[in-house]
């Protein structure tokens, strides 16, 4: 059997026990599984050839399988014996760049995975429109030209505020130019990193976003008004001050135009998008008269002290009337925030707040890893067996009570002071089965001291989450909130297959 093993990889195979791949106690014994380089066989085929080299067990059957975005694969095998073994197999791409590119060109499969995460919205190509990438490959070399535009014209407005002359040094404008721009592409590296690494964040919780864009905002500010101070270090404060308050615009651009299209319910986003540029630049004229009136003011142009502590004054006027004006938003999207707390009036009063309610009881500068109870995605079955300290047998009840559901979900024991769960989701998921799971997750946590058996309370969250689910649903079509688009993500990183 092995050597039909080898051959249905083609390639050679190490199997060898593995009894600790992640921090806590193992109750049952795990093999390692490695590959080099699998080919494209089907999923039952591997299957098969991952039982027959598992030993001479013909009992032995694979129960789930756990895929991961960089191709590995993890399988559990339980066999007569309710012995756990767990299999992983890691993918090496075989295929060659020009035929990746024959398979599939718009998906860009000869791209990095890491570069691709970073460039691309996630989940592309089924989350955007066809046209997206047409787009987005002749906008880049229009916003380069752009920008080398916008460096020879700085050095032209350096000369003509008398840095240099046409006819004199004008290699000191250039040089203050060069200074000058290399201080916006230090903060213009900001925005490339929020944008590449955060992106995915905005749609969920806009009103933190904005909220955060402003304080970083204001830490830029502070090196700015630094460099009276330290004139000799002009640049690197002025950089500093550029990339902070370039890192606020990239998290404040993609919350605002989410917040944007929050307004513009009848599809006139654009129309909503202008007459927001009216009131900005109505502000902003009435900003810069006062602001040109204040520094005409004797007190404050003489006296740095005085400029700083005016400054810090209005900072933070701005920064509460920020906060004012997120907190009059009323979304009536359900995210993790607001799902928290319409499950959790439901689960101990049957009853859920309207959107205003709901909108006030949100608190807009929390992180969700602070919130309780706390809810860990991505979990490995590897990891929740640890968790729970579940034996094989328990495991099967676990699999079976989670058959109806989308996901698979345990308290883990290893905190008895804090209460948290460990969740994972099928492929299928949907963000209502993310909804279904906070639900639960609020039961256990509100009844988590009934009784001593932990499968008699999973197994009952379970019961009143199908019966009492349907009428939450209910209470919120009612109250007006959009239960057809939940902005509840699934994570993409790690999905379940779970085999009959």
């Amino acid at each position: 059997m092995a050597m039909a093993f080898s051959l249905q990889f083609n390639n050679p195979i190490s199997t060898f026990s593995c009894s600790n791949l992640y921090n806590g106690t193992r109750t049952q014994p795990f093999k390692f599984l490695c590959t080099s380089s699998p080919q494209s066989d089907s999923s039952n085929s591997k299957e098969e050839a991952i039982q027959d080299s598992s030993g001479e067990n013909d009992e032995e059957y694979v129960i789930l399988v756990e895929k991961y975005r960089n191709g590995t694969l993890k399988r559990y095998v339980i066999d007569n014996d309710s012995e756990m073994k767990m299999f992983l197999e890691e993918h090496v791409p075989t295929t060659s760049r020009s035929q990746d590119l024959d398979i599939s060109g718009m998906e860009l499969s000869w791209l990095p995975k890491v570069i691709k995460d970073f460039v691309l919205p996630s989940g592309f190509p089924d989350t955007v429109s066809d046209d997206y990438l047409d787009y987005m490959l002749l906008q880049f070399p229009t916003n380069v030209t752009g920008w080398i535009c916008h460096t020879l014209v700085t050095s032209s407005l350096l000369k003509a505020v008398g840095v240099g002359s046409f006819s004199g040094t004008s290699a000191a404008a250039s040089a203050a130019a060069i200074r000058w721009v290399s201080k916006d592409g230090i903060g213009a590296l900001g925005r490339f990193f929020i944008g590449g690494r955060f992106g995915n964040l905005f749609d969920d919780d806009p009103k933190q976003w904005r909220m955060y864009a402003d304080f970083i905002g204001s830490a830029g500010s502070i090196f700015d008004l630094c460099t009276p101070l330290y004139p000799s270090y002009f640049l690197p404060l002025a950089s500093l001050g550029n990339l902070a308050k370039a890192v606020a615009r990239g998290l404040k651009d993609p919350s605002f135009r989410v917040i944007q299209n929050h307004f513009a319910i009848a599809g006139n986003l654009g129309d909503v998008a202008a007459k927001e540029e009216v009131w900005e630049v109505a502000a902003e004229l009435l900003g810069l008269s006062l602001g040109i009136l204040a520094l005409d003011t004797p007190g404050i142009s003489k006296s740095y002290p005085t400029l700083a502590l005016t400054w810090l004054s209005v900072r933070i006027l701005h920064l509460w009337f920020r906060y004012q004006s997120l907190s009059a938003l009323q979304f009536n999207t359900i995210n993790l925030k607001r799902a928290r707390i319409l499950v959790n009036s439901h689960v101990l009063h049957c009853t859920v707040p309207g959107i205003s309610e709901c909108n006030r009881m949100e608190s807009i500068l929390s992180w969700e890893r602070f919130l309780r109870p706390q809810i860990i995605f991505e979990i490995s079955l590897e990891e929740m067996i640890n968790g729970g300290k579940y034996r094989s047998t328990q495991i099967k009840q676990l699999l079976h009570m989670y058959k109806e559901e989308k996901y698979f979900l345990v308290v883990n024991q290893q905190m008895p002071t804090d209460f948290q769960v460990f969740a994972s989701f099928k492929e299928g998921a949907t963000s209502l089965s993310v909804f279904r799971c906070v639900w639960q997750t609020y039961w256990l946590y509100q009844n988590w001291g009934w009784s001593d058996n932990i499968f008699d309370r999973l197994e009952q969250s379970l019961v009143e989450l199908r019966d009492r689910f349907p009428d939450l649903l209910q209470q919120l079509t009612d109250a007006g909130w959009d239960t057809n688009n939940l902005s509840l993500k699934v994570p993409k990183e790690m999905s379940i297959n779970e085999l009959s």
